[in-house]
């Protein structure tokens, strides 16, 4: 496969600095080795860049960074356009205000091919806030529901050229859900599988029930992996820690059940804060899920020493 790596180093969008050095972590730690290793094809594209231009002051006081988040959005969705052409995009972030961007980028691209685009939103929060309804106006906690189309979002952020359908979209791994994003999920209709439902079910039958829907209908599928999907135990390095998240496992089994179902099209790396980190093992753990979503086996993977 084709990958391009597109670095989006995005902190304004959060509540505590340092996720700007994501991308180069995610670089440190062997990301484009891991891929070229496994047979992929590597593009290194860089970093995007944006710079604000005045925006309207929203009602909601409590905003923060309306106008540097309102640039890295276009920018982002122009940059995950372009790098979604016959390759697969794969987005290291940055706060998760950049899948206001890569989502959309994706989804356009997804619109002109005739394809439906889904949505796998691996998480500790459902980022299912608008301009309107967010307390701590930090914009990470609002790009599904930007992307989604839900209303509140014109004129502050750039027109949605397509929004992903509430429909196709299933969180999974929640575990820090306000009441004003619970009301907002269920009435658009957004799969929800919180960590009780994964305690209850197991993640692979809540997981494969989601891939036959985006198979059923040859859909293309854009997964956002943040770090605080994680239980903190295992990666410390974010700067949203909530406990009992997903063990080492778990997400590796995700990861490879994406991989064998051939469905992913598109990858974001979010939250990733270098600063926060012990010796780099959150990085190198996000790389290592990196790999078994691109094919790596576990007769293949390596033994690390810590």
């Amino acid at each position: 496969m084709h990958c391009r790596i597109v670095g989006a180093p995005v902190q304004d969008g959060a509540g505590r600095m340092g996720c700007e050095m994501g991308p180069s972590a995610l670089r440190t730690a062997g990301l484009v080795a891991a891929l070229v290793e496994l047979g992929h094809e590597v593009t290194d594209l860089g970093a995007v860049s944006a710079t604000p231009t005045p925006v309207r002051a929203h009602s909601n006081p409590a905003v923060k960074s309306l106008p540097e988040i309102s640039a890295w959005t276009a920018a982002i969705a122009d940059a995950a356009y372009a790098a979604s052409a016959d390759a697969m995009p794969i987005f290291l972030g940055g706060d998760h205000s950049i899948s206001a961007g890569t989502v959309s980028g994706v989804a356009r691209r997804a619109a002109e091919t005739g394809r439906p685009l889904f949505v796998l939103w691996l998480d500790a929060h459902p980022d299912f806030h608008t301009l309107d309804t967010t307390v701590t106006g930090h914009l990470h906690g609002v790009p599904l529901a930007y992307a989604s189309g839900q209303p509140g979002f014109e004129p502050y952020f750039p027109p949605l050229a397509a929004a992903v359908e509430p429909e196709r979209i299933c969180t999974l791994g929640l575990r820090s859900v306000d009441a004003a994003e619970r009301a907002a999920l269920t009435r658009a209709g957004v799969t929800v599988h919180d960590m009780r439902a994964i305690d209850e079910h197991g993640i692979a039958p809540l997981l494969r029930a989601f891939l036959e829907r985006v198979a059923a209908v040859n859909g293309m599928l854009h997964v956002s992996l943040d770090v605080d999907f994680l239980d903190p135990s295992i990666a410390p390095a974010v700067g949203t820690t909530v406990p009992g998240g997903a063990t080492v496992r778990e997400a590796h089994l995700a990861m490879e059940m994406l991989s064998d179902s051939g469905l992913v099209t598109s990858l974001d790396l979010v939250e990733l804060n270098p600063f926060l980190d012990e010796r780099g093992r959150t990085a190198t753990l996000m790389v290592d899920l990196t790999a078994s979503l691109m094919g790596r086996r576990i007769m293949d993977r390596p033994t690390r020493s810590y």
